[in-house]
């Protein structure tokens, strides 16, 4: 049995949008990739050879997820409720699920995400073939979701995996996993993906694969404003960029005007000026290493209680508990 509920009183692409493109250093926010296309493309990416983050992580779920939910429950008998924030399609999150069905026997999962066919999909599966999980779903952003975390039990585990935090600035970052820390119980606890360092050479290639997956994807940023706010950009005009930016230990992407242009969008009343050479930033993935993961989580109000690592230590889950009050 499977439910979803709607957060969104009306969409915030308008304001986003217009904000982005209106300065000088243009950007748009990376969740305006996952509409229904976007979405596709997303789970393209995660089968491509370059990019190791979904694969590896996998592994770990699959080799230590009997771990992690003991971890989690230590010596508690009381039931343990999951939610998810940014869940996609939830096929990773679907293995720990199975291991917490193991250890109580049910297990109640809340799926949150921007995406409602991603939503949807994952409903689907589950109902086929999960019936030891109860799972909802709701269509809404990460900061929409901590009242119904909230609301989930005494114990509760949130999932942010898939090294999402890493689309965040430290400071957005830190505000979100704050909002978390105020949504968790006694006895709650984080378990956080991140990506961590390594050669700018593999993580480049992550973000520009050869078949050109990623650059479709980054490019339907602009195809979904054509669509939804009547822009006018002609994406043959524009390229994907990935780069590497030491400094900011993260890899960002950029998609780059081939022209001098002036884009209307309609529905905004807004004309968007690019030069040729001119860069709209899309998203940024930060790689960490295990100082930084615990500079965050404690500035977020964590301490960070144990980290389950794939065997090359590409990737990590660390499982954080909210500071006692």
């Amino acid at each position: 049995m499977s439910e979803m509920i709607s957060a969104f009183e009306e969409s915030p692409i308008a304001r986003d949008v217009r904000d982005g493109l209106a300065g000088a250093n243009k950007h748009l926010p990376p969740w305006l990739f996952y509409d229904t296309l976007g979405s596709a493309l997303y789970e393209k990416i995660t089968e491509l050879p370059e990019y190791y983050p979904t694969r590896t992580e996998r592994s770990i779920f699959e080799t230590q997820a009997d771990a992690i939910v003991a971890a989690v429950g230590g010596a508690s008998a009381d039931a343990l409720h999951v939610a998810e924030l940014g869940a996609g399609t939830a096929t990773k999150s679907q293995i720990l699920l199975r291991a917490v069905a193991r250890r109580q026997e049910r297990a109640s999962f809340l799926a949150i995400d921007v995406s409602a066919s991603a939503l949807a999909a994952a409903a689907a599966r589950f109902e086929r073939d999960e019936p030891r999980i109860s799972f909802r779903s709701l269509v809404a952003h990460h900061e929409h979701a901590f009242d119904a975390i909230r609301r989930l039990g005494q114990r509760q585990l949130v999932l942010f995996i898939g090294s999402s935090i890493g689309n965040y600035d430290d400071d957005d970052a830190r505000r979100l996993l704050r909002g978390v820390a105020r949504s968790l119980l006694p006895g709650g606890a984080l378990l956080l993906g991140t990506d961590l360092r390594k050669s700018p050479s593999v993580l480049v290639r992550a973000y520009d694969d050869a078949q050109g997956v990623t650059a479709e994807f980054n490019l339907n940023v602009l195809r979904r404003i054509n669509r939804e706010l009547e822009g006018h950009f002609q994406l043959d005009r524009f390229r994907h960029v990935a780069l590497w930016n030491e400094a900011k230990s993260r890899v960002e992407m950029h998609l780059e005007s081939l022209a001098d242009q002036v884009v209307r969008i309609d529905l905004l009343g807004m004309h968007v000026t690019l030069r040729r050479g001119e860069r709209i930033h899309t998203e940024s993935s930060v790689k960490y290493d295990e100082a930084r993961v615990d500079s965050l989580l404690g500035a977020s109000g964590f301490v960070r209680e144990r980290s389950f690592f794939d065997d090359e230590r590409r990737f990590a889950l660390h499982l954080a508990r909210v500071v006692k009050r």
